[in-house]
């Protein structure tokens, strides 16, 4: 290989030498597994190593400075100790040897405490061991050092605390009085058994409560409770326990252990206990006579005396307190009674066994009331029973006999026969003693028959009559008009009366009723009944042309159609109409008529009403003319229809209005100073005592010209009527 130089192994190492050969000075054994090395240092040495040969294996440790440890070696053991120093140049030869034997192992020991005041210790014997020392002392330093020196493997420790943690150790030595490796174990002696055991009964719910003064040492405690072959345990760390599920009428024993991890103590003397007695059995009860109840029981065993108790249901409570096994009490009808029986030592109340209920037969049902719903059907009440579950009702009369079963205090019977006297009787009945079939009837009548109207008749204008078919005896009869107006009545105890004054235009159903000291009737079947309708109260005629008169009216209450008649001796004039009003026509002027109206229902019911004459308006003139006066004056003309008739003349003009009226008898009149060349409606009409001013009457129009003159022409329009007067 070009430039490159090859030099030999030693020549990369340190120029630095192995260092000196370490002398040892002292080389022992404090424990089975090691050897302690003591040398001198030497100077460059950075670390040491240390060797230790048995022949058969070697081991090898490396230290920094002395002194230094083998370890990993066996206990009793013979080995060749060497050492060398190191350093950076390597290492030097091994010193001069030194033979070690390692000290004895430990002994494993094996602890027990077989009582509370002692500890027993064993162990297997050590290889190469002359003898052992075993020492104990008390855990928390109190007290003085027990030791002992064996060749044997077992010893025992006595007069120790009870209950106390130990420390104990041991080691094993040769035959050179060198001790070897030691074993430190802790123990606690088994606790003393405890005291001042007590036992508290709990007899509601049969259980005791143990308790004890608290043992030194104790982890644990057992009660044992026993009775025969029966045992029961309870386990706790505590200074109590409690004991479930005890049986009644029994004695127990009962005993307290105390534990820990040593063992146990002896159980305690046993403490006696007597639980209470158990609850009764074979209860009977019967009712000896009426009024009295018997109860009775079985002796039951452990129990010194009994007590019974006996709860009405409405709270009330007595009791009985015998050392016998049966006690008498006072009942009374309908009562549902409790009954419990205990029985009683110094431990207490025994268990609350079976609860018996004895119910006496119900009382006859008390406030009997009666009441009618109808002529065959009446209601029965009463006020409850104490213990009745179920009531029944016969009702016997008639043609048969009504029965009615309810759990209500209340009973309907139906299909009664009306007006008819029953005996009604209401019995009580309770599933645990059946019926008391002593109670008294009562004596009911029932409602009169309903009675049946056989015709009502017109006896007048607002008079009605109506009869019935009677078929009740001593019964009032009432007949009732009802209808939108109102309620009409009449009464009579025979087969007919009269409703007065009934409103016309109405409608009504007419039924009747029959009472009596019994109750009332149910109503008969109605009957219809209709009024004639009511005659209009106000009625106005007004003449709407010489022929043809107006009339209308107010509504008439209940007509649906009306007639209105006016009639003289020269001719009638009629209308027929659903309207309130209507236009007659035909009539003659200056005629008195009779007006008559009639009211007609929708079913043809109706009603004739008059009213006050009429008179028809005087007839018109007729020949009306106009004539020009010498004094610019008109004169109106013309001729009267009757010379008794009075007459009024009108112009009306664009510019002004005129009339003028004759005196009596005369057929014309003069208006003077008429405007010329204006045009005027003229009408000539009769004059009316009252009443409107008649306007049907004909019309005529006229032209007031000027012709050059002051004096004008009067000129008919339509025609030439020029005249001059």
């Amino acid at each position: 290989m070009r430039g490159k130089f090859l030099f030999p192994q030693r020549q990369i190492l340190s120029a630095n030498t192995a260092p000196d050969i370490p002398v040892i000075d002292q080389a022992y054994s404090k424990l089975s597994n090691s050897i302690t090395v003591e040398w001198r240092a030497v100077p460059g040495a950075t670390n040491y190593m240390l060797t230790a040969e048995d022949g058969d294996s070697f081991f090898e440790t490396i230290v920094k400075n002395s002194p230094g440890t083998v370890t990993g070696l066996k206990p009793a053991t013979l080995y060749r100790i060497t050492v060398r120093s190191i350093n950076s140049g390597g290492k030097s030869q091994p010193s001069p040897f030194r033979k070690v034997k390692t000290v004895l192992a430990a002994p494993i020991l094996s602890v027990h405490s077989p009582s509370c005041d002692s500890i027993a210790v064993s162990w297997k014997a050590v290889h190469t061991a002359a003898g052992f020392s075993v020492s104990l002392i008390r855990s928390d330093g109190l007290g003085r050092m027990l030791k002992q020196n064996t060749t044997n493997t077992s010893l025992i420790f006595t007069n120790l605390d009870p209950g106390t943690l130990y420390t104990i150790k041991a080691y094993a030595w040769n035959a050179n009085g060198m001790p070897g490796d030691d074993f430190t174990y802790n123990q606690r002696t088994s606790p003393n058994a405890p005291v001042d055991v007590k036992v508290a009964f709990n007899s509601g719910a049969l259980r005791a409560v143990v308790s004890w003064m608290p043992t030194e040492g104790a982890l644990t405690y057992s009660v044992t409770v026993t009775s025969g072959l029966l045992k029961l345990r309870c386990n706790t760390s505590s200074a109590s326990c409690v004991v479930p599920s005890l049986q009644c009428s029994s004695q127990y024993y009962v005993s307290v252990t105390a534990h820990n991890d040593a063992g146990s103590s002896e159980p305690t003397d046993a403490v006696s206990l007597k639980t209470v007695p158990c609850a009764p059995v074979n209860i009977s009860i019967e009712e000896d006579e009426p009024g009295h109840l018997l109860v009775s029981w079985s002796s039951v065993s452990l129990g010194h005396y009994y007590v019974v108790f006996v709860k009405s249901d409405d709270g009330l409570e007595v009791h009985c307190n015998t050392s016998y096994t049966q006690c008498h009490f006072q009942s009374d009808c309908g009562f549902t009674y409790f009954i419990s029986v205990f029985a009683y030592n110094k431990a207490g109340q025994s268990p609350l066994g079976d609860v018996f209920n004895y119910t006496t037969a119900p009382c006859c049902p008390s406030d009997f009331r009666a009441a009618f719903m109808s002529s065959d059907t009446v209601r029965v009440t009463w006020a409850p029973v104490r213990g009745a579950d179920l009531y029944e009702t016969r009702a016997a009369g008639g043609s048969g006999e009504v029965l009615c079963r309810d759990t209500a205090t209340a009973c309907t019977l139906s299909a009664l026969r009306c007006s008819t006297p029953y005996n009604i009787t209401v019995y009580s009945f309770s599933e645990a003693r059946g019926s008391n079939t002593s109670c008294a009837p009562r004596h009911v009548a029932t409602a009169p028959c309903s009675p049946e109207i056989k015709n009502i008749s017109k006896e007048g204008v607002s008079v009605i009559s109506v009869q019935w078919q009677p078929n009740n005896e001593e019964a009032t009869y009432v007949v009732t008009a009802r209808g939108e107006a109102g309620l009409w009545h009449c009464t009579s105890t025979r087969n007919s009366c009269t409703l007065m004054d009934l409103p016309c235009g109405s409608a009504f159903s007419v039924s009747a009723i029959a009472r009596s000291p019994a109750g009332q009737s149910l109503p008969s079947y109605s009957i219809p009944l209709e009024t004639a309708p009511c005659c209009p109260s106000d009625l106005t005629l007004s003449q709407v042309t010489q022929s043809v008169t107006n009339i209308s009216w107010s509504v008439g209450k209940g007509a649906q159609t009306y007639v209105t008649a006016l009639e003289s001796p020269k001719g009638q004039a009629k209308c027929h109409t659903l309207q309130t009003y209507c236009l007659l026509g035909c009539i003659t002027c200056g005629t008195n008529y009779t007006v008559s109206l009639r009211a007609i229902s929708e079913t043809g019911l109706a009603s004739s009403c008059t009213y006050q004459g009429y008179s028809s308006s005087a007839c018109c003139p007729s020949g009306v003319k106009l004539y020009r006066l010498s004094n610019n004056g008109i004169r109106v003309f013309w001729r009267a229809s009757d010379e008794t008739i009075n007459y009024k003349a009108d112009l009306h003009g664009s510019k002004s209005n005129f009339s003028c009226t004759p005196s009596s008898g005369l057929s014309y009149c003069d208006i003077t100073k008429i405007p010329c060349g204006d045009v005027y409606t003229v009408m000539v009409a009769p004059v009316t005592d009252k009443g409107p001013k008649l306007t049907f009457c004909p019309k005529k129009i006229y032209s007031v010209t000027c012709s050059g003159s002051s004096v004008g022409m009067v000129i008919s329009r339509g025609k030439s009527n020029v005249k001059h007067i």
